[in-house]
């Protein structure tokens, strides 16, 4: 956060943050119109943890949006759903030697969690495991900040 240009923060909270929001303002309207339906917004495991610097804080930030649009929107016919995921196995994490979960199976659950109408979708384990984490002391998290 310290070390990277406020230009290179900026446009992750611009890809990150601002992009799904104003794609949930285009098409709000247009989903209202139509009877209701659906938005996901593709979040991170990053977005429950501070390892990735600026880009944590932007998926933090589009975490506490599709919490505030969930609410905004329910009233609207419109359902909100955040789908949490670490590593998915594509092009972008291909360099990255850590369990990945297949875009097929992130895609099946994303479908079956709007199905059931759930407000988060946990599409791989280390997702799971971080949001069951959460109410822990932050040293369970950041075991770093121990001692």
């Amino acid at each position: 956060m310290l070390d990277s240009s406020i230009d290179d923060i900026r446009r992750e909270f611009e890809t990150n943050f601002y992009g799904p929001l104003l794609v949930s303002r285009a098409f709000a309207p247009i989903i209202e119109r139509n009877g209701g339906g659906h938005v996901l917004n593709a979040h991170s495991v990053l977005s429950w943890l501070g390892n990735g610097g600026s880009y944590s804080a932007s998926k933090a930030a589009l975490w506490s949006q599709t919490n505030s649009l969930r609410l905004e929107l329910h009233g609207r016919g419109i359902a909100v759903t955040g789908l949490h995921m670490g590593y998915v196995d594509t092009d972008m994490a291909a360099g990255v030697d850590a369990p990945k979960v297949s875009a097929a199976e992130v895609a099946r659950l994303a479908v079956e969690g709007i199905r059931a109408g759930a407000h988060e979708v946990l599409a791989d384990d280390i997702s799971r495991q971080v949001k069951a984490g959460l109410s822990a002391d932050l040293t369970a998290l950041y075991p770093q900040l121990a001692g």
